[in-house]
């Protein structure tokens, strides 16, 4: 794959109605390419754009790369399998989120520090030849990055730090999952893991910019699906260019451990590809 970019924005629900990136309105912003696909072990890829922030390049897929007639984890294989062939070293992701914290109201932005994963896509890898540690599995530079950035555009209310419930979806959760969560996880959503486990395969930092849009089934109150709506067309726009300005004030190599975290599989038996 003749293409190199050293960083990556894996678009959610949040910047979905936004045209990102050109939905910031950033004049630093230039789409270098678009609709581009890739052949790759697992599929054809999901369609990314790629585009110049200062003439920092990085590449962006919609939602998750999630789409018709592909399972999730393929779709996870393939953004991971075209990150690792252009070199990716830093990562965002970013979607709307439900609550496991009654603390919590829509519109709050989180920067998780940690995750639980009740998903069953846990095997999702590209080649297994790492033994991945997930301690810091979040980074703290690019989640830091986030925060100082994300506190510039907005004067609602950010937490720096909450763990994210992954579950399966596509459904929302029940009142009686949401309960079993709560105490245990502030936000549940449907994106972090695999993308964090791969993240770590490639060697490269992850972090997340989640917004509040519903609380969870059973807490505080009930939600509207009108309200869901206004949120993610009302402030997809901020969530872009939060996104791009992290990108701008975060240095491609930093002083993180996340690259040290990942070490060679003991089972050279298995694993020798």
């Amino acid at each position: 794959m003749d293409l190199k970019a050293l960083y990556a924005v894996i678009g959610g629900s949040g910047t979905l109605s936004s045209n990102f990136p050109l939905g910031a309105n950033d004049p630093g912003v230039v789409l270098i390419d678009d609709n581009l696909q890739f052949a790759t072990p697992y599929g054809l890829s999901p369609v990314f754009s790629l585009f110049s922030v200062d003439e920092k390049q990085v590449l962006t897929c919609k939602m998750h790369g999630w789409r018709s007639g592909v399972s999730r984890a393929d779709a996870s294989r393939q953004i991971f399998w075209v990150f690792r062939e252009a070199g990716v070293k830093r990562i965002i992701s970013e979607g709307g989120v439900g609550t496991a914290n009654h603390l919590l109201d829509p519109r709050d932005f989180v920067i998780p520090d940690d995750y639980l994963d009740f998903s069953v896509r846990k095997d999702v890898e590209l080649d297994g030849k790492y033994l991945l540690i997930m301690r810091d599995s979040l980074c703290s530079e690019v989640r830091s990055t986030l925060v100082a950035t994300t506190r510039q555009h907005y004067s609602g209310r950010i937490f720096t730090r909450g763990i994210y419930a992954n579950t399966d979806g596509r459904h929302f959760e029940s009142p009686a999952e949401v309960a079993m969560m709560k105490g245990h996880a502030d936000i549940i959503g449907q994106s972090i893991c695999p993308e964090v486990y791969l993240a770590r395969e490639i060697g490269a930092c992850f972090a997340g910019l989640y917004f509040v849009v519903n609380y969870g089934e059973g807490l505080v109150a009930e939600w509207s699906h009108e309200e869901l709506k206004d949120i993610f067309y009302d402030d997809a726009p901020m969530i872009s260019r939060i996104i791009i300005d992290t990108i701008r004030r975060l240095p491609v190599d930093g002083q993180c451990s996340c690259h040290e975290l990942r070490k060679e599989t003991l089972l050279k038996g298995i694993y020798n590809k």
